[in-house]
């Protein structure tokens, strides 16, 4: 049963660019009321005011408890509540373990998975005393696997079983909670990438369909924004997904895994000497850096 968004409160993580600034505009023009909670201050400053009245916007950190709990509050104080929480800030490190510097691998999994973690605990109470929706933003890389992408694809999988036990601990309250299983989507994430890494170019282009599409920004909110509607427990986008999803075993098991190996071998020697000639562990866009640190 879908639910009108209108006149409630939904709060985002990592609004500034890419898919959260699309669902923030879509869940917006369907009469919601944004919380913006991210990094990049004066992009947050411009999107609240292009959305117009009755929005709000907050810098935080996730990796940060402090700083969520700020944000939390804030909203609470200004839009009167929270029914609805999109965790969708998350980074990806570029190139493998042997050659990314650990603080960056760790980096990546504390933004996308550990900041998921502190959104879901400091807003928890107000959305169950609405009886609300928990919408976790995972991937496609929750149930998928290619080199280079270990901490991401860690992250990402621990997304999706926070999301599948904290779905058993709050249904008693009329809370539901849903997971999202993006592709490879336009945005500055995944254009970061494909412009460094030749290697990741290829590597796409060489995975079945529909792992190997890209799928504009624009359709991955409004499949998010369908959830959000319908309080769905999974999100695929596309929704061909769901049908990898349903073999994962086959994609992780040992037949898969010789064919990747093989695959690896000229492929990983490649990726790690782009890296190593790239010289960051982070995209140009990424902005979930904290200030003062450079893990690159």
């Amino acid at each position: 049963m879908r639910r009108s968004l209108r006149d409630t409160v939904v709060f985002v993580t990592g609004p500034a660019r890419g898919i959260g600034e699309r669902v923030a505009r879509l869940a917006a023009a369907r009469g919601a009321r944004l919380a913006l909670a991210g990094l990049e201050p004066d992009r947050l400053r411009a999107l609240a005011a292009d959305l117009g009245d009755g929005h709000a916007w907050y810098e935080c950190d996730v990796t940060d408890q402090a700083s969520v709990d700020d944000a939390v509050a804030g909203a609470v104080r200004d839009l009167g509540g929270i029914d609805t929480v999109v965790a969708n800030a998350g980074i990806a490190n570029n190139g493998t373990v042997a050659v990314n510097p650990p603080d960056a691998l760790a980096r990546t999994i504390d933004v996308n998975l550990t900041g998921v973690v502190r959104t879901v605990s400091a807003t928890l109470p107000h959305v169950v005393s609405r009886k609300g929706y928990v919408l976790l933003v995972s991937s496609a890389a929750a149930f998928t696997v290619l080199p280079g992408m270990a901490a991401y694809c860690a992250s990402k999988a621990g997304v999706e079983q926070f999301g599948n036990a904290l779905r058993l601990e709050v249904a008693h309250h009329g809370v539901r909670v849903g997971t999202a299983h993006p592709v490879w989507v336009d945005t500055d994430l995944v254009r970061d990438q494909q412009q460094d890494l030749s290697v990741f170019r290829e590597s796409i282009r060489h995975l079945p369909w529909p792992l190997s599409s890209t799928v504009p920004v624009e359709r991955c909110a409004a499949l998010l924004v369908d959830g959000i509607e319908h309080r769905r427990r999974r999100v695929y986008v596309p929704r061909s997904l769901a049908a990898v999803q349903a073999v994962r075993t086959v994609l992780t098991g040992p037949i898969a895994g010789a064919v990747l190996a093989r695959k690896a071998r000229t492929l990983v020697p490649r990726l790690e000497d782009e890296v190593r000639a790239l010289g960051h562990a982070f995209g140009r866009h990424s902005a979930a850096i904290p200030s003062g640190t450079d893990p690159r």
